[in-house]
């Protein structure tokens, strides 16, 4: 299945009262943590809106084995970043027994670093720009001055296990890329320098898990000049987007078809989000990374894809809720 159908966005929603006590996890410490408040307040209010006994809980200010002692039936995961979409709050929910939304521990841990995505999309074939890995041993001058020579210019440098286009450097010269290493290092010890792939920018998001995943409408994204960063991704109006995306059928059940089995290589559940380059010169989709906990602010790709495909915001955080889970149940442990 590619596309949204009739059954799926029919779905039958849980009671709000099925759904028991609700934190919304956001905040949090990682460099996302101003778009998680922004996510995690619009969850909130969405979920309160459809009667659900939803609170705050922002991990940087409170531990979460209180989440126990509060009496949290399951958890909504609006953190973005380390420490929240990296596997970390997902293992320690694990030991809690407390159901999650998105990914289990490993598919998040891999999706969150795009090294180790890459290493297991092209072990399954999946296109993916070419790349070189610096780990901080090979970020002298010397290697460095070499990465052009092998992906060729420009190119994209960037901290493989951060968001939101953090750190991010688009390199046209060699000269420019100590600078770029530099930057993207503040992020993350490991720098990753990838093949730039010129065409245009698309989205696609995912609901469910294995067989029964469904890829959203795909988006296709119109930045000023191209800069697809920070700021014109969550404080400006600038940046275009197309929802329905205007692009032939057949390219964009492609993307689906690709998006979704990127998805299910990496063992992702609940929902996600691949990002993705189409180059220009034979519009070949590329896989540029796996979101494992999209943004869901005003600006957000996931509630514009949702809603194309004629599911509210309000039905989206309930229908994501509702699919919380665990990777194990909790075992009884024998005297």
């Amino acid at each position: 299945m590619t596309a949204m159908d009739a059954k799926t966005t029919g779905q039958l929603l849980p009671t709000p009262a099925a759904l028991g006590k609700v934190a919304v996890l956001m905040g949090g410490t990682s460099a996302e943590r101003e778009v998680s408040l922004m996510s995690g307040a619009g969850v909130l209010q969405a979920l309160r809106a459809r009667g659900v006994d939803a609170h705050a809980f922002d991990p940087a200010h409170t531990e979460l084995c209180e989440l126990k002692r509060a009496g949290y039936a399951r958890c909504f995961i609006a953190l973005h970043g380390r420490h929240g979409e990296d596997g970390s709050v997902q293992g320690a929910l694990e030991l809690l027994g407390i159901p999650y939304t998105g990914s289990g521990v490993m598919a998040s841990s891999i999706a969150m670093d795009k090294v180790m995505t890459k290493r297991v999309w092209l072990a399954e074939g999946l296109p993916t720009p070419r790349y070189v890995w610096l780990a901080p041993e090979r970020q002298n001058r010397e290697t460095v001055r070499t990465v052009p020579d092998e992906l060729g210019l420009p190119l994209i440098v960037k901290p493989p296990r951060e968001g939101s286009s953090i750190g991010v450097t688009k390199v046209q010269g060699c000269s420019d890329m100590q600078e770029a290493v530099r930057l993207s290092a503040r992020y993350d010890p490991d720098v990753l320098c990838e093949e730039f792939i010129e065409g245009e920018e698309v989205t696609c998001p995912v609901l469910g898990q294995g067989a029964d995943a469904v890829a959203l409408p795909v988006i296709r994204i119109n930045a000023p000049d191209g800069a697809y960063d920070y700021q014109n991704k969550y404080f400006t109006d600038d940046v275009k987007y197309q929802c329905p995306s205007g692009l032939p059928e057949a390219e964009e059940r492609e993307i689906q078809r690709i998006v979704l089995a990127a998805y299910r290589a990496l063992g992702c559940r609940g929902w996600g989000r691949a990002d993705l380059m189409v180059r220009a010169s034979d519009r070949k989709p590329f896989l540029l990374e796996m979101n494992t906990s999209p943004g869901m602010t005003g600006h957000s790709l996931v509630p514009m894809s949702a809603r194309a495909a004629g599911i509210s915001y309000e039905d989206l955080c309930l229908r994501l809720l509702a699919s919380a889970a665990l990777d194990s149940p909790p075992q009884e442990v024998q005297a």
